[in-house]
């Protein structure tokens, strides 16, 4: 953690939603003038798609577990690195992966690929990260430890599934086989490496349904917000000012000391709420040092 460069990381799995949260916080970024550094999770795998795509083919052949929830698929000790030289002198190094042809063509490579390593740009307010890893924590590397503020995405996992399932047969053309064969394969490496990084997090957001969701692989649609309700858990609610909280997002109740529960559609508002002072927090203490 660092009081001079501070560590922004938004962690949540595939399909949890991670992007949507992004937009909020670049909103507030853009709205009190804090200029950050954006670091994109999947830069830091270790294979490019052809690659993986390969060495997916021979660990299955083999039955070997691989994917890009572990520690073999990504670049967890560099990932580490960039936190800890971040919030030491606001410098590090970053590269992009190029989804697809709109973000490769740019860079003239192929989608799939990454970009060369380059120095992020320098004389930044902070570092946003937003990925799979933020909270890391491995016998090799703890990445949570260089993070001033850790937010966990986390739809209970048959929403997850159904996100997954529809974004990957939509956007990326996938078969409905293909993304259920990878939610089968990553799931010892999901709950070894994703799950354990909400008990790291300062903030958890998950969506709870209030349809019924219990057979997902059939679901025809994804539950929309205003058919789902917000579990907000605090790690440690010192300093939240609670009733604050509950006056403002209409219909909220309190379900433990330490966990807020609000309609699904408040999302987006409790969030300008919430980070908007811890940001403005981090960023005081910055400029007192």
């Amino acid at each position: 953690m660092s009081q001079k460069h501070p560590v922004i990381a938004i962690t949540g799995s595939s399909g949890a939603g991670t992007t949507t949260v992004t937009t909020t916080f670049e909103q507030i970024f853009r709205r009190e003038g804090v200029e950050a550094a954006i670091v994109e999770g999947d830069s830091f795998h270790r294979y490019d798609r052809l690659a993986m795509r390969e060495l997916l083919a021979d660990a299955v052949a083999h039955g070997r577990n691989l994917s890009h929830f572990g520690p073999e698929a990504n670049l967890f000790a560099e990932l580490e690195e960039l936190f800890r030289a971040y919030g030491q002198t606001g410098a590090g190094k970053a590269r992009k992966y190029l989804h697809n042809t709109e973000e490769a063509a740019p860079y003239r490579q192929d989608p799939g690929t990454f970009t060369p390593w380059e120095d992020i740009p320098s004389g930044t307010d902070l570092m946003f990260y937003e990925g799979l890893h933020g909270g890391v924590v491995t016998p090799e590397v703890n990445i949570a430890r260089h993070v001033d503020l850790l937010v966990g995405v986390v739809p209970i996992i048959n929403v997850e599934w159904i996100q997954k399932l529809h974004r990957d047969k939509k956007t990326r053309g996938y078969s409905h086989e293909a993304v259920v064969d990878t939610i089968l394969r990553r799931m010892p490496d999901y709950v070894n490496y994703i799950c354990p990084q909400f008990s790291e997090a300062h903030v958890n957001f998950q969506r709870v349904p209030t349809v019924d969701t219990s057979n997902p692989f059939i679901a025809r649609d994804v539950p929309n917000a205003d058919e789902s309700m917000l579990v907000i858990r605090f790690r440690n609610p010192k300093g939240i000012d609670m009733p604050y909280l509950l006056s403002m997002l209409h219909d909220s109740f309190m379900s433990r000391a330490n966990t807020i529960v609000c309609p699904g559609g408040k999302m987006p508002l409790a969030m300008q709420l919430i980070f908007t002072p811890m940001i403005l927090q981090l960023m005081d203490r910055k400029k007192r040092l």
